[in-house]
């Protein structure tokens, strides 16, 4: 934590966008994603940093999710940029058709601000047809956010057989007088007076800082072959919108149809219904103000994993070799335990019989003290979690929605808090395949408001594809009865794809979404750091 203080020299925001994309859908377009990917130096291998939207039917996107990275002078920090056309919702890009990629790094990107280059086939030299990509570094130096949302009235019907399904795209103005687009709504289908949700943009992104700096926003109709028709746009200043009124209107007005009608007047209304202008509060903001994260791990014991006492096992305890139950706890708990204070760590158990009744539990504490399932360090958790493998009798089925709750509960006292105090972290380790699916999904959404992630790492060689959809990225994630995630509290790593890496590498894989998940979390409850709300 100390390096990325310290020796950090700032923070950049990446804009991306490519142009003549391979087309590899056979009736449509393809639907690009950008995936960066850092270097690391002591492994030798490349790992995920961050992924953009996804644009649909379009071969030259515009990215609107900005991507941050640390920028540190003193590194070469080497960068991957992989677009894919995805297909599907799963998070695993191994069935999604690659695109293209390009290699550079963070510095190149920095020294000449806007970076273009060709797309490379995977072996960096041959070309990846036409594509190119441009990737604008912006400093960050304005930590403010705009949350906004804006409806409309009248809009013009654009399709035949049916209304309009309009968007809105917020684009801001360079210096250079070009235009970067900052933002972009999601359609609303077959309706002339949409409701968009609330959206929160940065004001780097909106502005660079600047409230009088023009912006533009742009109304399309949404079309499924990518020919996007333009209903009208209209332009402002961040400092207008929050000026007088927060009902205020904007007519759309389309170029051409005001050229070639005198009569003429615009193709609907935008109007604003709310715009927050607030300081966007970092982890390390929340960390330094007292934050504790409380760290809770779950181990599957269900006898999908082989009997502890032969060396085909996933529980077996080599002398020499920590077996992958291990590593993972290690991994993930060498990087958790900075921010727990105490360090006692509730340690839990499920899908076996215990030796006490010989009754199956799916929520039993490690040390079979269940008034007291705290360990001392994560030193403590492995010395319990050796000592139940040698009492207890796998079983099953794999159940993990009891664990889930059990923490929730501990979750939901610390929402009586009046300022952030305690965020809870549950690992959950398991083999295979959870038997208690809609359960799970229920959990998951029910602790979706709480101060809580979860984090699964699916250990060994099983399908672990369901266990992807709990992963919320794609917000489609519903309990059995309809009801949403609030917002994604989930985070699944398949432990094989880091058998060679280093166990930072994992950490950094497991951990990546929680800074966020935790910021996210106290923004929607309007809590600041270190203060009562």
């Amino acid at each position: 934590m100390s390096r990325g203080v310290s020796a950090c020299v700032t923070k950049v925001e990446l804009t991306i966008s490519c142009t003549n994309l391979l087309n590899t859908d056979v009736t449509s377009k393809s639907d690009p994603l950008c995936v960066l990917l850092l270097h690391d130096s002591k492994s030798q291998k490349w790992h995920e940093v961050a992924r953009t939207e996804r644009v649909k039917n379009e071969l030259s996107p515009n990215f609107s999710k900005k991507i941050d990275i640390d920028y540190f002078f003193e590194e070469v920090q080497k960068l991957r940029f992989v677009i894919y056309d995805i297909d599907n919702k799963t998070i695993d890009l191994s069935d999604d058709d690659f695109l293209g990629q390009v290699e550079c790094t963070l510095g190149q990107i920095v020294s000449q601000k806007t970076f273009n280059s060709g797309l490379f086939n995977k072996d960096n030299k041959r070309p990846a047809g036409k594509g190119a990509i441009t990737i604008h570094a912006e400093e960050v130096t304005d930590n403010r956010i705009v949350t906004m949302s804006f409806h409309a009235t009248h809009l013009d019907k654009k399709d035949f057989l049916g209304k309009s399904d309009p968007y809105l795209e917020i684009w801001r103005k360079n210096s250079d007088g070009t235009w970067t687009l900052a933002h972009r709504t999601e359609v609303v289908k077959n309706d002339l007076n949409p409701r968009w949700k609330p959206f929160v943009v940065s004001v780097q992104a909106l502005c660079e800082g600047d409230m009088a700096r023009e912006i533009k926003f742009v109304c399309n109709d949404w079309d499924s072959d990518g020919s996007h028709d333009l209903i009208g746009e209209f332009f402002t200043t961040l400092q207008e919108i929050q000026e007088g009124s927060k009902q205020k209107q904007f007519q759309c007005i389309n170029p051409k149809k005001k050229a070639k009608k005198s009569s003429y007047k615009h193709s609907g209304t935008v109007v604003l219904s709310e715009c927050k202008v607030e300081r966007k509060y970092s982890f390390l903001d929340f960390v330094f103000g007292g934050l504790q994260l409380n760290f809770t791990v779950g181990i599957d014991f269900t006898g999908s994993n082989g009997d502890p006492r032969s060396p085909d096992s996933l529980h077996f305890m080599n002398p020499r070799t920590p077996n992958e139950y291990l590593q993972a706890l290690l991994a993930v708990g060498a990087v958790v335990q900075d921010y727990d204070s105490d360090k006692l760590y509730p340690a839990l158990g499920f899908g076996a019989k215990l030796p006490m009744n010989n009754q199956v539990s799916h929520e039993f504490a490690l040390n079979f003290q269940p008034n007291n399932p705290y360990c001392q360090g994560i030193d403590g958790i492995v010395e319990a979690y050796k000592q139940a493998v040698s009492q207890i009798q796998l079983w099953g089925p794999t159940n993990i929605s009891p664990i889930i709750n059990h923490v929730a509960r501990f979750a939901a006292k610390a929402q009586s808090e009046t300022c952030p105090q305690n965020y809870f972290i549950l690992l959950i380790l398991t083999d295979g395949v959870i038997t208690d699916m809609n359960e799970t999904r229920t959990a998951i959404v029910s602790a979706s408001h709480l101060p809580m992630s979860i984090i699964i790492v699916g250990v060994g060689n099983a399908d672990f594809s369901a266990m992807e959809m709990l992963d919320g990225d794609d917000g489609v994630l519903r309990a059995p009865t309809g009801q949403p995630v609030i917002r994604d509290i989930v985070q699944f790593v398949p432990y094989r794809k880091f058998k060679k890496a280093s166990s930072l590498a994992l950490a950094k894989a497991v951990l990546a979404e929680v800074p966020t998940q935790v910021t996210q979390y106290y923004k929607s409850r309007n809590m600041v750091p270190g203060k009562p709300s």
